[in-house]
């Protein structure tokens, strides 16, 4: 069964939002509307880094037609996989989806969760559009636009917090999760989308990472690889592919054209599922900062 997360903190105090009516009010006073389509917006303007954070509108339609047609389920069943494991059906948990994009891997877990299982669910990004668009399509989650920098959680209540191709913030996800809660990270391996950034860029470069490291307060359980080829077909699609990732800004425009060209394109899907569990109960001095660059 999938509910809606109830330990939504406010993002100006850090106190406990109530639900009164169709708005979220702390004991300071202050209020957050919820919207007709049954998200609040969380992120306060002092907040933002622009005018209009995050995914635009035309991006966030680009990748729901993307992930519709299939291309990246595998991805999602595997996601489900990790975060659902060791979950007891006789106690509520929780999810957290830090960066929900419109809700794709949430929706594709709620349905792996099943009828047994209780989970009170948690849609989180800082695009409106995005936020938006996840709450058009399931109305049982909470969906909430706000930033992984300042999550609006209560600390220590969540169970399960997926960062699927994201901008992991450590302190923070150590701060809301419960000791022994877990994370589920989905990042780019060094072969995911080879064919299309071939074709992109004047050259690729080989970055070799190193081999990840637990950040403080977190104790690597396991990564696991996935990796298999998809055949795109039609214009429209390979143009989606672009338009959703990074790589649109990056590339130079006569790569941009060169894609635009194709009819066809055979991908390789290159993905790192790294799983951390919360060793400790979470203090100001116990973790650090951690980024990683969006390569979806």
């Amino acid at each position: 069964m999938i509910l809606p997360f109830q330990a939504l903190a406010c993002p100006l105090d850090g106190a406990a939002l109530t639900r009164q009516g169709a708005s979220w009010r702390c004991a300071a006073g202050h209020s957050f509307d919820i919207a007709s389509q049954g998200y609040a917006n969380l992120l306060p303007v002092q907040h933002k880094r622009s005018k209009d954070p995050g995914d635009s509108k035309e991006m966030v339609a680009a990748r729901r037609r993307y992930l519709e047609s299939g291309v990246y389920q595998p991805i999602a069943a595997a996601t489900a996989r990790a975060a659902l494991a060791e979950l007891a059906p006789e106690r509520v948990a929780s999810c957290l989806d830090a960066g929900c994009g419109e809700g794709y891997y949430l929706r594709e877990l709620a349905a792996a969760a099943g009828p047994d299982l209780q989970l009170e669910v948690l849609g989180l990004d800082i695009s409106k559009w995005a936020v938006l668009a996840a709450a058009k399509q399931d109305k049982r989650p909470a969906w909430v636009v706000g930033t992984n920098a300042r999550l609006p959680v209560l600390p220590a209540s969540v169970d399960r917090l997926l960062c699927m191709f994201g901008f992991p913030v450590y302190p923070e996800f150590a701060r809301v999760l419960r000791p022994g809660g877990r994370i589920v990270q989905v990042d780019a391996g060094p072969d995911h989308l080879r064919e299309l950034r071939e074709i992109i860029y004047p050259r690729l470069k080989e970055d070799a990472k190193p081999a990840f490291v637990a950040p403080a307060g977190f104790e690597l359980l396991d990564v696991e690889t996935l990796r298999y080829p998809a055949a795109l077909e039609g214009a429209g699609l390979i143009g989606d592919l672009l338009v959703m990732t990074p790589h649109l800004y990056r590339a130079t425009a006569e790569g941009r054209a060169r894609a635009a060209a194709l009819t066809r394109l055979d991908i390789t899907v290159d993905v790192r599922i790294t799983r951390l569990v919360r060793t400790a109960p979470w203090s100001d001095a116990s973790v650090s900062d951690g980024l990683c660059d969006a390569q979806e």
